[in-house]
């Protein structure tokens, strides 16, 4: 997938049933940063999101466990969800194992995660399978390094 020059933002959302639309909230801070502006119009792109059940193939979900504070890190996204903010699915130091599934501009590898959560992998190839640990969270991209290259059967 190419990802345009003239990207202004980029978050995940919820396709939702109001009065009879559908609506896709863009979140106030990509406004409130001024990566785009209200009542303006834009070109929008839907790329499905992988589920947060979804399993690998060796039956392990792409989410590394929650260790100690996993659970407390969990309600807190939970109560995220309620308020109707959504959070970014990963937090600096966690680990995962992903599949790259494009090659950005600049050469980075991109995945996704929950509700399409970008994260930028530097240094892999398309489909390379790797465990990963997030170096830096924003709103709405995540940053990871190879911590180790997995077996593509693994």
């Amino acid at each position: 997938m190419e990802i345009s020059d003239q990207l202004r933002c980029l978050f995940s959302a919820r396709v939702e049933e109001r009065d009879g639309s559908y609506v896709v909230e863009v979140p106030k801070e990509e406004v409130r940063l001024g990566a785009i502006e209200a009542d303006s119009t834009y070109r929008v792109a839907l790329v499905p999101s992988p589920t947060t059940s979804e399993k690998s193939s060796s039956g392990e979900s792409n989410r590394a466990s929650p260790g100690e504070n996993g659970q407390d890190r969990d309600r807190s996204r939970d109560r995220d969800r309620d308020r109707g903010r959504q959070t970014p699915p990963v937090e600096e130091g966690e680990t995962r194992r992903v599949e790259i599934e494009d090659i950005g501009e600049q050469g980075d590898g991109i995945t996704r995660v929950e509700r399409g959560f970008v994260v930028i992998v530097p240094d892999t190839d398309q489909g390379e399978r790797v465990a990963v640990e997030i170096t830096d969270v924003r709103d709405n991209v995540a940053f990871a390094e190879v911590v180790e290259r997995l077996s593509y059967y693994e």
